[in-house]
């Protein structure tokens, strides 16, 4: 177990398999040192467990929790091409979509979530630049989308 796997476990968190892509994409690609994600819903045993708008039928406290589910994810399509996490020098940039109600306007606070997660598990490598943007409508219908980029070590 390699030892960022290892924090996600005295967490209490599993690093889950891989969402299979749900169009013609991979779930992430690795070129040089840099790993991209594809947007990852908060899927959990391929269902999401909340669907709809945060600030109408999603509250955001629970998006944010959403948020982290989608950062978990994203590790795991990470591992999926580096082979290992503790190959994670940085993550560079985390991108985070919120399927928003017309008058909902925390979605940093959503992200956070994701951020939050990925300071817990990576410490100072997890430190990252972020957008958080509100948006009509995500696929399936999720309140919440995250991607990341990650530089590995070579």
């Amino acid at each position: 177990m390699s030892a960022v796997e290892a924090k996600l476990a005295a967490l209490g968190l599993t690093l889950p398999d891989v969402v299979p892509p749900l169009a013609a994409y991979q779930p992430a690609v690795q070129t040089g040192v840099y790993v991209y994600t594809a947007g990852q819903l908060p899927l959990v045993e391929g269902k999401l467990p909340v669907t709809g708008k945060v600030g109408a039928e999603v509250t955001a406290e629970e998006a944010k929790d959403l948020a982290r589910v989608c950062a978990l994810n994203a590790l795991a399509a990470v591992k999926s091409v580096a082979g290992d996490l503790d190959r994670i020098a940085r993550v560079v940039k985390v991108v985070g979509f919120v399927a928003s109600a017309s008058d909902f306007t925390g979605q940093p606070g959503v992200v956070n979530g994701a951020s939050e997660l990925l300071g817990e598990v990576l410490g100072e490598k997890g430190v990252h630049a972020r957008s958080a943007v509100g948006v009509a409508v995500l696929p399936l219908d999720a309140p919440v989308e995250v991607e990341i980029q990650v530089e590995l070590v070579p």
